[in-house]
């Protein structure tokens, strides 16, 4: 199951951080709305009354901040790179960002650099090639209708584990292809057009016949894939089998000559994450026309190497996924696209150079102390907890004593030398990254879990929480304003980055995380009492999301959201816990008229300023696990006897809940 990394995974935003001495951005309040009816727009609404979202960019928001200052900065040093030449790791950086630039060599190029995969789509004689031909795309990144990677064994978090699970949709979600929703139907008339328009450009007869049965077929596809909601069961996604056990589950399929062709020819045991689908896959396999097949593969390809060939490939690309399915007017600055082509292909490469030069050890040693007594306020609250039985109790203390903490950067950087760039080969470079980079996956298998792998880079502004090592992960991009300002008041801090520390401590006790022990392993450590009350408390948390509706008729999915709201919602409990930990007994001072608890909540509401186009916002609901920004403000708040006090929210006001009403997990 991808249980990899549960991100904090953010709609960033874009505006220069200035503030008081407080570190609340006031300029942004509107004086209109008072926080008692609506803390979010209380703080954010002048921003978004007078802001406009970059007519290149699906949303905007506090956070793009972060992002567009580690862009500009990655772009700094790339540059520099690719200027000076150097040796190592620098000078493929700079190799594969000047084949990127080049855009006269990638014109003069025209599709030929891909033909090779044009020829194994198209010579494909029979369903034993096709067998092995999707086991040999494994190491590119082409959406294929079975994905096949490297995790950790849920059961056995010493082992690593192969993995298959569903995947092979070009569109957002299963939702998109089987919803009568208006927005469905446009989106699916937006993808039959760019898939014509794909094989157009491909030179191939007949293109719109070719996109309405690869359309076809993918909707099959959607048709037996399980739902993200039911994707969110990590039980349900361990199916743990021998190649014996799964050539039975799926005889039409030669398993031999898939994983053969995968890497893996002596594979012992794979989990399988959903075997109807696997079943379902094969019958299609069988029963679809070959040529069928042929054209979805084309498609695919086509699709995933779109952006490293000419201008025509680029912009039909960006139709459908930049403006059909995100609402952006424009494409991306080259420069950006060339910076997150470096950033997937040497992430860590770079940000080894760029936590040199960005990351002060100071931002390290504040944010551990946050962290320490973000955990001690976890401590307290566990302890406090009515709801939770003395056994259980003891048993979430134990998971939470093994907490692993990482900081800013790994401790151990990845090897790149096996990796062959050339600055005259776009293509080239991105097919040998990708491959590169699977063959790395592959080469966990029969090897002790490295636990001091990273799964993010230092230079990407999120965090994460990863349950089969149970370990928090803040990368240094992070660890910055607004998030985290080493000069600014401590509210706004433990407002800021303190909720972010407690939102990802929090997912190792959400819905997903509290299925995992201390060790990493999918176990139940709960009574059965204990977890009953613990259903009950989400199923109102469900309710109460599931009440908001972003778009007309379109309300956040509360089954989906579930392990995010839990984690917001317990997040900003134990971050203000430990914000009146870190005050040790004193009372908190009044800065520019507000008083310390209301500037903790200002800092919590002013990180989730955003904006965000309808069309990615139909998307995030469908298919993201996270609420809409403006409703992580408002849903978490709502249920804190704090915020409820700090501003003497009455009944009539708008964020008032009674006591017994207000929602409290952890």
């Amino acid at each position: 199951m991808k249980l990899k990394i549960m991100a904090l995974a953010l709609l960033l935003a874009g505006s220069a951080w200035a503030h008081g001495v407080s570190g609340v951005e006031t300029r942004y309040f509107d004086s209109s709305v008072r926080p008692q009816d609506d803390i979010y727009r209380a703080v954010n609404g002048g921003w978004l009354a007078s802001h406009e979202i970059p007519a290149s960019e699906s949303s905007d928001g506090a956070f793009k901040q972060l992002r567009d200052l580690s862009e500009a900065r990655s772009r700094e040093l790339i540059e520099q790179m690719a200027k000076s030449g150097g040796s190592g790791d620098a000078a493929k950086i700079g190799a594969l960002y000047r084949s990127f630039m080049d855009e006269a060599t990638v014109e003069g190029k025209g599709v030929a650099p891909i033909e090779p995969e044009l020829k194994m789509a198209t010579m494909l004689s029979d369903r034993k090639e096709l067998f092995r031909l999707l086991g040999q795309w494994q190491d590119r990144s082409i959406k294929l209708p079975l994905a096949f990677w490297v995790g950790v064994d849920m059961k056995d978090a010493t082992a690593y584990l192969p993995e298959l699970y569903q995947s092979g949709l070009l569109l957002p979600d299963r939702d998109y292809y089987l919803g009568k929703d208006a927005r469905f139907v446009a989106a699916r008339q937006a993808y039959r057009q760019y898939l014509e328009r794909l094989f157009a450009l491909a030179g191939y007869a007949q293109p719109a016949k070719r996109a309405e049965k690869v359309m076809g077929l993918e909707t099959k596809l959607a048709q037996i894939q399980r739902s993200r909601v039911d994707l969110r069961d990590p039980q349900k996604q361990y199916n743990k089998m021998t190649l014996a056990e799964l050539a039975r589950a799926a005889p039409g399929v030669d398993w031999q000559a898939f994983f053969a062709a995968a890497g893996v020819p002596d594979l012992k045991a794979v989990n399988v994450g959903q075997p109807e689908y696997v079943a379902g896959v094969e019958t299609l396999l069988r029963r679809e026309p070959l040529v069928v097949w042929q054209d979805y593969l084309l498609a695919h390809a086509l699709d995933a190497y779109a952006p490293y060939l000419g201008k025509d490939w680029t912009a039909a690309r960006f139709e459908f996924h930049g403006k059909a399915l995100s609402g952006a007017k424009e494409q991306r600055a080259r420069w950006k696209r060339g910076v997150q082509l470096v950033e997937q292909s040497l992430g860590e490469a770079l940000g080894k150079v760029y936590v040199e030069r960005y990351f002060p050890p100071e931002n390290k040693q504040k944010m551990q102390q946050l962290v320490d007594n973000l955990m001690q306020a976890y401590r307290q609250s566990i302890d406090s907890l009515e709801w939770m039985s003395p056994a259980t109790r003891k048993a979430a203390q134990d998971k939470l004593s093994k907490y692993m903490l990482k900081i800013g950067y790994p401790d151990h950087w990845r090897d790149y030398s096996g990796l062959e760039v050339k600055a005259d080969d776009l293509v080239g470079n991105v097919r040998r990254a990708w491959a590169f980079d699977y063959q790395w996956q592959l080469s966990h298998l029969g090897k002790p879990v490295d636990r001091t792998e990273w799964g993010m880079t230092p230079q990407t502004v999120n965090a994460y929480y990863n349950p089969s090592q149970n370990e928090i992960v803040f990368p240094a991009a992070i660890l910055q304003p607004p998030f985290f300002d080493i000069q600014a008041d401590d509210a706004v801090n433990y407002g800021g980055i303190g909720a972010v520390i407690g939102h990802e401590i929090s997912h190792g006790f959400d819905d997903q995380g509290s299925q995992f022990d201390g060790d990493g392993n999918l176990r139940d450590w709960w009574t059965a009492e204990d977890k009953a009350n613990f259903h009950a408390l989400t199923a109102r948390l469900v309710a109460q999301y599931e009440a908001y509706q972003p778009l007309p008729g379109k309300p956040i999915n509360g089954k989906l959201t579930l392990g995010e709201n839990i984690a917001d919602n317990a997040g900003l409990q134990i971050a203000y816990k430990a914000y009146r930990l870190s005050l040790g007994g004193k009372p908190a001072p009044v800065i520019d008229g507000m008083t310390g608890d209301q500037r903790f909540f200002y800092g919590f509401a002013q990180v989730w300023r955003s904006k965000v186009r309808d069309e990615a916002l139909l998307s995030q609901l469908v298919s993201d696990p996270h609420s809409p920004a403006p409703f992580r403000a408002i849903g978490a708040s709502s249920n804190s006897d704090a915020f409820q006090q700090a501003f003497d929210v009455k009944p009539g006001d708008g964020m008032y809940k009674p006591p017994e009403q207000r929602i409290r997990i952890w």
